[in-house]
């Protein structure tokens, strides 16, 4: 444990939003059962989503920019907002005071309780009635912004040190208390510690290590490309671990489809292999319904995999699902 542990700031306190027990609703491991931790802080803003003019900042509308957010106690009491990020609740300062903090241990604590119930008593990642592994996601926000990193850190320390963490390497719990693969749900703009890299790549490491990279498009969300596509950032995870997938976010604009071929392109001269998947636009189930269908045959017919989101149809995308 000492190659761990030297790494780690088991009394310091992160801001998160939300823990909480649901599927993954996109990409590669959608329907998986999956503790996710969401943390707050992000560098994109991403305010040209559901926009009519994603490229004209001056002709946006942002409802969480002008929602009363005072009176409100829980962060699951938020409404999801049509336009902007969805998650904007996750960076925007006038939500800060919705936000918890907690050391690491505690966090990895309050991840294993969200996974209790009355078929899985003691929060396994392996569940006891299935012999499947629930998924652990990592998520924002931006979920690998250096203080999350940080965060990471400390609670996969305070995981492998529970009862039935793999200090006893050879005890038949060990495989039952921790995850066999973990995501981070990622914009691929945060450079990766050393602490971070050392830990993953690490023989003590045992899940699978996925990155869920989501590159935002100036024609989509309004981020300049600058800013928001960085290639050679990418590649350095994928050199950690070449598990994972480019998760686009597109509508039926031509423009659009232009600026994912140039980008895509630029991830594959950068030596990104990972595949690609491609969501419509749309918070909310009716966003979804408009051009989902068109979108998915735009995808398919290029040969990329085509992902819905999953939880906006079960769960209307509330807070916590």
């Amino acid at each position: 444990m000492e190659l761990i542990a030297r790494y780690t700031m088991p009394d310091k306190k992160y801001t998160y939003s939300e823990i909480f027990h649901s599927i993954q609703g996109e990409g590669h491991y959608t329907g998986v059962p999956t503790a996710w931790i969401r943390f707050f802080l992000c560098n994109l803003q991403c305010d040209g989503f559901g926009q009519m003019f994603p490229t004209k900042p001056e002709t946006y509308d942002l409802p969480y920019a002008d929602f009363d957010a005072s009176k409100i106690e829980r962060v699951e009491d938020l409404p999801v907002w049509e336009k902007g990020c969805d998650s904007s609740y996750t960076w925007s300062k006038k939500y800060k005071h919705l936000m918890g903090q907690e050391t690491g241990p505690v966090l990895a604590q309050k991840i294993v309780d969200i996974m209790k119930n009355e078929h899985n008593p003691e929060g396994w990642f392996r569940h006891p009635l299935s012999g499947h592994h629930n998924h652990l996601c990592i998520t924002g926000g931006e979920p690998l912004m250096k203080l999350s990193q940080m965060a990471f850190l400390d609670i996969y320390e305070a995981l492998t040190i529970m009862p039935g963490g793999p200090i006893a390497e050879t005890s038949y719990m060990a495989a039952e208390n921790l995850p066999s693969s973990i995501t981070w749900e990622t914009n691929g703009t945060q450079r990766l510690s050393d602490d971070f890299v050392n830990l993953v790549k690490s023989p003590l490491f045992k899940p699978e290590a996925f990155f869920s990279v989501s590159p935002k498009l100036w024609t989509v969300a309004g981020e300049k490309r600058e800013k928001a596509i960085k290639p050679e950032i990418v590649k350095s995870y994928y050199d950690v671990s070449d598990k994972g997938q480019l998760k686009f976010v597109v509508g039926p604009e031509k423009e659009q489809w232009e600026e994912l071929d140039e980008v895509i392109a630029l991830f594959r001269e950068a030596g990104v292999k990972y595949p690609i998947w491609i969501m419509p636009t749309g918070a909310r189930l009716e966003e979804q319904e408009k051009d989902a269908g068109d979108v998915a045959r735009m995808a398919f017919e290029r040969g990329y995999n085509v992902s819905g989101r999953m939880h906006v149809y079960l769960f209307g995308n509330a807070i916590g699902t």
